[in-house]
């Protein structure tokens, strides 16, 4: 105990030495400031005031300075006196004057502003002399004593203006220091990986903001070739692959940094060294991040200062991110009409902003939330002007509305993201999962039928695929009944295409992993995780849409075959408790030292491994790269259609119990299913048919139905 209070009082002293050692210039400061706010323009004049008096002295000192060290050179009378010495001071400053000198801020002076000076110096000084022996006091020239005398005076005179002003700068940078060690908030120590162009302008920024708290202890050239020189004040440590051995040294000296922050705008940084230059740094314990500036956009609660954020975390995923080939693209949205349901939620909305990028006629945007629909047609509006936009206020489970709508504004390509997504949300809510995830899907795609649109590409997940929990099983009917809309018009060329897309977790949107993370750090909690091996397939939700459009617009330009699902190559999955450990280090924390981590156990209706393709599915190569491609196992159409009928009824009666069973059953049947073979055989046999038959007519009669069976409209 005696050693705890020993170190404590310790402490104590050496706080309060410090509060005393910084108090009188905050003061000073203090007062300055309130002097400055009070009386501006009083304030401007005796700073003018100030720095000519400051600045005369340093002229008639170096004046007389040289004169004394050239005392053996044979000097002309008139240089020895008094009085043209005070001229020679006060034309100077008088030409200095101007030419604006004194409308800059000195503080931080340039090479460029050193030579001005200099130049002026001179230019005004010949003059001067000129005009002195040639009509003020008729003599000799003595251009040799005079160039002599001014090789010696202006570089003395250049050096004491620009000292003087070196000093002031250091004189306020020791009141921000002093500011900052008065304040309570800690220090955090970055390192600098960039140009030094750029490291240098870092260095005068980042003490300007106290608030922020950031102390640079070092800079990180691309080469290493500057290592022990010194740029803006600060250190050059070496290369990137020294970076282990550069945040030892820092240890030992007792400046270990918090977080490497990165040069975004190099050219000399490319996407696989981020990724090296990540995995070195996260050995050592360090956030990667960058500066976000204040000119780049407003910051919540932080105003106008300056600030590191966290590199995406999609850049340290450790594979590279899909490309689009944007001719695809190009000859099939643009111009048509365009419909996404769920246009207000975080897929919805990307895919908005995408598709309006290739210039489509118009683009619905359908959802049930009324602020989120009026926020994403706000928003495309102003960035898409030249885009005609349609807001219609509508859910998928309302059939009749949603025909009212198809038949008012006629898609020609209907993007399906409208959906409940939250595992456990849906688990506790099974009626309402099941009649938005399948029923609402089902009226979607028979609204596609009905009102003859080109093609529905629906958003499905990796939940989907060997379902354990109720959304996946949700998910993954609606997969099965657009797979079986899709095959059934195999033999009809002009029957509407079904695509599903399917993907894994997708970073930052509502209610996803990052977000819950961000939220539990600021609020001060232990982040949460279910299990310590549970792991996801994570991607951007750019990426997820890019996805989404390439696959489709490829598969609808090149008449791929029906009822393949296109699967994102995302590399290997990830685990969230190494999520969360960056997540924490991202925020300049230490992971089990300043935040915990709970594992809380499964949820229910959540699975330890998620997989891309089902027991039933076989995977196959795509002709897209990136993407891969599933060949289902589908159940007849009639079949669920039946089954559809009977969830609804279930729905109606409000029995939860036995929806979900029947909802899980019918997934399982379609591991059983020998539909899609049979299909296939059936299709065959047909075109083989109508090529041996000699023709009876312009066109052959379909053998198999194009459109789902007819439905009473009323039932969902």
């Amino acid at each position: 105990m005696s050693n705890v209070a020993s170190t404590r009082q310790d402490l104590t002293g050496e706080v309060q030495r410090d509060v005393r050692a910084t108090a009188l210039p905050g003061r000073l400061e203090a007062i300055g400031r309130a002097f400055v706010e009070k009386s501006p323009a009083r304030a401007r004049a005796i700073r003018l005031a100030t720095i000519l008096m400051v600045d005369a002295l340093v002229m008639f000192a170096t004046f007389q300075l040289s004169l004394a060290i050239l005392s053996n050179l044979k000097m002309s009378p008139t240089m020895y006196d008094l009085r043209f010495a005070a001229a020679f001071v006060g034309i100077n400053l008088a030409v200095l004057f101007a030419i604006g000198t004194y409308r800059q801020s000195w503080r931080f002076v340039s090479v460029r502003d050193a030579l001005r000076l200099s130049a002026s110096l001179l230019v005004t000084s010949w003059l001067i002399w000129m005009v002195t022996v040639g009509l003020i006091i008729p003599q000799q020239m003595y251009r040799v004593m005079m160039t002599t005398f001014l090789t010696v005076d202006i570089p003395i005179t250049v050096a004491a203006l620009l000292g003087a002003r070196v000093a002031r700068r250091a004189f306020f940078q020791y009141l921000r220091s002093a500011r900052l060690r008065q304040s309570a908030q800690a220090r955090r120590r970055i390192l600098l990986l960039g140009e030094l162009d750029w490291a240098r302008v870092m260095a005068d920024l980042v003490p300007t903001d106290v608030q922020s708290g950031l102390e640079i202890v070092g800079v990180i050239s691309f080469d290493g070739r500057d290592r022990r020189l010194q740029v803006g004040g600060l250190p050059i440590l070496g290369s990137p692959d020294m970076l282990p051995q550069i945040v030892a040294e820092l240890d030992r000296a007792g400046k270990r940094p918090v977080s490497l922050v990165v040069q975004e705008s190099s050219e000399r940084l490319d996407r696989q060294q981020i990724l090296r230059i990540a995995a070195a740094a996260e050995q050592e314990n360090l956030t990667v991040s960058r500066f976000r500036n204040p000119w780049t956009g407003p910051q919540p609660d932080k105003g106008d200062r300056l600030s590191i954020e966290k590199m995406p975390l999609a850049e340290l995923l450790g594979r590279p991110e899909i490309t689009v080939q944007h001719s695809y693209l190009e000859r099939v949205v643009t111009g048509a009409r365009i419909m996404v349901t769920g246009a207000g939620g975080t897929i919805g909305g990307e895919l908005v902003r995408q598709l309006a990028y290739y210039r489509p006629a118009e683009i619905v945007l359908l959802d049930h939330a009324e602020y989120n629909l009026y926020a994403i047609e706000l928003e495309a509006r102003e960035k898409f002007p030249d885009v005609r936009f349609h807001a219609e206020l509508c859910s998928i489970r309302q059939r009749a509305a949603l025909w009212q709508v198809f038949e008012r504004r006629r898609p020609e390509i209907v993007f399906h993201a409208a959906a409940l997504k939250h595992v456990p949300m849906v688990e506790a809510n099974p009626c309402a999962g099941v009649h938005t995830n399948v029923l609402g899907t089902r009226n979607v795609a028979d609204a596609v039928c009905e009102f003859e649109a080109r093609a529905m590409i629906q958003v499905s997940t990796d939940k989907a695929v060997n379902p354990v929990g109720l959304m996946g099983a949700t998910k993954r009917l609606g997969e099965l009944y657009c797979q079986a809309l899709d095959l059934i018009g195999s033999c009809d060329p002009d029957s509407p295409r079904f695509l599903t897309v399917r993907f894994g977790n997708v970073l930052g949107s509502s209610g996803s992993l990052i977000p819950l993370f961000q939220h539990q750090i600021a609020a001060g909690k232990p982040l949460t995780v279910t299990h310590p091996d549970i792991e996801r397939f994570f991607m951007t939700v750019q990426e997820a849409v890019l996805l989404i459009l390439q696959s489709s617009a490829r598969a609808l330009e090149t008449d791929s075959e029906r009822g393949t699902i296109f699967v994102l190559d995302m590399g290997k999955p990830v685990k969230i408790v190494e999520i969360a450990r960056r997540v924490i280090r991202m925020a300049g924390l230490r992971p089990d030292i300043d935040v915990p981590i709970k594992f809380i156990g499964l949820r229910p209706g959540e699975k330890l491994f998620e997989e891309l393709f089902d027991t039933s599915e076989d995977k196959i190569e795509s002709a897209i790269p990136g993407i891969f491609e599933a060949m289902p196992s589908p159940i007849p159409l009639e079949m669920l259609v039946e089954g559809f009928g009977q969830l609804a009824r279930l729905i109606a009666a409000g029995d939860s119990r036995e929806l979900m069973r029947l909802t899980h059953e019918m997934v399982a049947a379609s591991a059983s299913s020998r539909w899609a073979e049979i299909l296939r055989r059936l299709a065959a046999e047909s075109q083989d048919t109508v090529f041996m038959m000699p023709p009876r007519g312009p066109e052959p009669a379909p053998a198999l139905p194009v459109s789902p069976p007819s439905m009473p409209r009323d039932v969902a």
